[in-house]
């Protein structure tokens, strides 16, 4: 290989490693990759969870699809799209934990947004793993109903909480006061978790949240179970 053409090869080379970058240089495409983290999602589903037009989901998740980073399968009349693999996953966490690390930005919208998490209890994955062992604790899947029957913490119940208050009395009378009680969500910025440790603890429970969510709980390789069918 001469240097001419040692050139163009790294050229091309890169180019192509670009490709993923560009994927990822968009806001709503690091979204659409978080949500996908809880499994698969149709077109529709995704632009109801994110209030956008579904033409413009479908564009951004072309792009992520011709980068190789989600895949797609038809199911009846629906699409229905997933990440290619968990290193994608891993490559949005990577992404996320510099940026927290990095960016000042970052920590200030997380204090200004969430500051109400200050006061609220919460295990790590670790700690919970330790907890199902000893039969400590009663866990809790409050993300919408359709991503727990898609992958979630063995043994843990769901309630979603934007049903969780009206549900409270009849879903929560066979939980054992004495029993505590960690509720967790899609992962570090989603607030389902928070909302439903607030209102637990409002009503006399020994409620905590879960760090993270059940994306990070699988890449752990720790126990998951699926309820389709």
């Amino acid at each position: 290989m001469n240097k001419r053409e040692h050139r163009e090869f790294k050229d091309l080379l890169y180019e192509q490693f670009a490709r993923v970058g560009k994927a990822l240089a968009s806001p709503r495409r690091l979204e659409m990759i978080d949500l996908l983290a809880q499994g698969e999602r149709t077109v529709e589903e995704i632009a109801r969870q994110m209030e956008l037009p579904v033409a413009n989901v479908s564009q951004h998740l072309q792009v992520l699809r011709r980068s190789r980073l989600v895949e797609a399968r038809r199911e009846g009349l629906y699409v229905r799209y997933r990440l290619a693999d968990g290193r994608v996953f891993e490559l949005w966490r990577m992404l996320r934990e510099i940026g927290e690390e990095r960016l000042a930005e970052i920590d200030r919208l997380v204090g200004d947004y969430l500051e109400d998490r200050a006061s609220l209890e919460e295990v790590s994955a670790e700690e919970l793993r330790e907890m199902m062992r000893g039969g400590e604790v009663v866990v809790l899947d409050v993300r919408p109903e359709e991503e727990y029957r898609a992958g979630h913490i063995a043994g843990a119940r769901s309630l979603p909480v934007e049903e969780l208050e009206e549900r409270l009395e009849r879903c929560l009378r066979d939980l054992p006061p004495d029993r505590r009680i960690v509720a967790y969500c899609r992962g570090p910025y989603c607030v389902f978790s928070d909302e439903a440790v607030e209102m637990l603890s409002e009503r006399g429970y020994s409620a905590v949240r879960l760090a993270e969510g059940f994306p990070e709980w699988r890449a752990a390789g720790f126990p998951v179970e699926t309820s389709w069918g």
